[in-house]
């Protein structure tokens, strides 16, 4: 019953969203540099110094806690300007110090996959993932679910949803390869019934 009122209310969620063919795929060379989020956790390394080398997670708000460098923005820069802010704080202390920064897991790219699945649940998005990888993390299909239409809903910045539709038997037979697209984060995959 709970299911089914989930998916009751992201369908008519879904009714107040419009319809659009899925967006062009970028190639490898056309995608950015990777952005941290909170929740992700990272791995700072400072050259010949184990003792400020270690494991850290982004905080709810933006930032990370390293020895020496006290509290550092993370959230919203990519590895490289982390690193760079680190190297700066840290030059107070280490002659010429060379940090590398690494995110160790992602946690903050989130999809959800409600409805029709064997497991509803946030799934960590993953470089490359797609409508069917999710669904797959996800369990796979119940018995009951309807695989001609589950749509995935992208939510835009203004808080309008842009809906898109995958028709996974079409897809094993070939047609619209493209409906099975790249997702994003905060993509939410509806399976109904």
């Amino acid at each position: 019953m709970r299911r089914r009122s989930l998916l009751a209310l992201v369908l008519v969620i879904a009714g107040c969203a419009h319809i659009s063919p899925p967006p062009p795929d970028t190639g490898p060379m056309d995608r950015a540099e990777y952005v941290i989020g909170s929740a992700d956790v990272l791995r700072i390394q400072v050259w010949k110094q184990p003792d400020l080398s270690l494991d850290v997670p982004v905080r709810p708000d933006g930032k990370i806690t390293v020895p020496l460098a006290n509290d550092v923005q993370a959230a919203g820069l990519t590895t490289n300007e982390v690193r760079d802010v680190i190297a700066k704080a840290l030059a107070d202390y280490i002659a010429a110090p060379e940090v590398s920064v690494i995110v160790r897991e992602v946690r903050s790219k989130l999809v959800q996959v409600v409805g029709e699945v064997q497991r509803p649940q946030a799934v960590g998005l993953v470089a490359d993932m797609r409508a069917i990888d999710a669904i797959a993390v996800a369990g796979g299909f119940t018995p009951y679910a309807d695989k001609s239409d589950v749509r995935i809903l992208r939510p835009n910045p203004d808080g309008s949803v842009i809906e898109y539709r995958f028709n996974y038997n079409a897809f094993l037979r070939g047609k619209h390869p493209e409906s099975n697209q790249r997702l994003q984060p905060g993509d939410t995959i509806v399976v109904p019934d």
